[in-house]
């Protein structure tokens, strides 16, 4: 997949000629199974090589633009994104730095500029409730009539299909919120996932049988679920490893600041400073704070327990 970071670098070109393409448009966040049949629309529409396949998303959110103060946060980090489009086999991937000043084109300076002149478009793929250009002025109607004027066609994504997608992402987010992974990875088609780099904690689990690897997020944006104790893998040096990880504030030892510490089961090699992935299969409990250390750590065994009965049942 070719990935383009701004509109204006983008361009395809076979033997010579400029090749024309079938596209569609949007945040993708989750990149979701009612995403995943836009998406696949798209690729089935290059027509076996005669068009290329064309994403265009946006970075920064617009809604962090647009919406000041907005705290929204996102189910994909960009690598993530770049990732689940290329498994889907996009071929052109244009993330363009969304501001100010490209909200203010209006529907036919987009249309014209961009759609026809910078991508060279054969088709869009579009909700039938899509609104573009300043303000949001225009509407799938305005497209139509763009596209007998600039010779594309306009596929209309229906009421039903945008209904589908849009209340799986809602769904999606408010099923990490309440810390129910297991619904999340339903509506998702994968496993919902975290990644950053591994950091230096205060070793507290070391000391009761219990090392940790202490998770540093990449982004601010990236949504984290609800506290708790969650099952989990990773592949760590090309071996998958399961392990359990906990999202909260230690309340046990009177914690202040949020962490997400992983648990890994029959694995003690040096993980520090290394950028790892932790996929969430199940949430096992609530955070909890218990009387004191020793109740902590029976506490620990027991979610052990659980966890390694789930990844047998996993395994087989």
């Amino acid at each position: 997949m070719k990935i383009f970071y701004s509109i204006n670098d983008f361009h395809t070109t076979a033997n010579g000629t400029i090749k024309k393409t079938i596209l569609t448009l949007g945040t993708f966040d989750g990149v979701h199974f009612g995403h995943k049949k836009i998406l696949e629309r798209v690729t089935q529409n290059t027509e076996n090589g005669k068009y290329e396949s064309l994403v265009l998303t946006f970075f920064p959110h617009p809604r962090m633009v647009l919406q000041e103060g907005s705290e929204i946060k996102l189910l994909n980090s960009l690598d993530e994104k770049i990732h689940l489009l290329e498994e889907i086999g996009i071929q052109n991937l244009v993330i363009h730095p969304f501001d100010e000043k490209f909200s203010r084109l209006t529907a036919e300076e987009f249309v014209k500029n961009v759609l026809v002149d910078q991508f060279h478009i054969q088709k869009i793929i579009i909700g039938h409730d899509h609104r573009f250009g300043r303000n949001r002025t225009a509407n799938i109607d305005d497209l139509k009539a763009f596209g007998k004027q600039y010779d594309f066609e306009v596929e209309e994504i229906s009421a039903q299909e945008i209904k589908e997608v849009s209340v799986s992402s809602t769904k999606i987010r408010n099923a990490l919120i309440e810390g129910n992974v297991a619904l999340a990875n339903e509506y998702l088609g994968y496993n919902y996932s975290l990644t950053g780099t591994i950091t230096k904690g205060k070793q507290l689990g070391r000391t009761i049988g219990f090392p940790t690897a202490n998770l540093k997020l990449e982004e601010n944006f990236k949504l984290i679920p609800q506290n708790g104790v969650y099952i989990v893998k990773s592949i760590l040096n090309d071996k998958t490893v399961f392990g359990m990880m906990n999202i909260g504030f230690n309340p046990t030892v009177d914690g202040k600041h949020q962490t997400i510490e992983i648990n890994y089961f029959d694995f003690d090699e040096d993980l520090y400073g290394q950028k790892i992935t932790v996929s969430i299969l199940e949430r096992i409990r609530a955070e909890q704070k218990f009387d004191s250390i020793s109740v902590l750590k029976q506490q620990l065994e027991k979610d052990k327990k659980k966890a390694l009965t789930y990844f047998e049942k996993f395994k087989n």
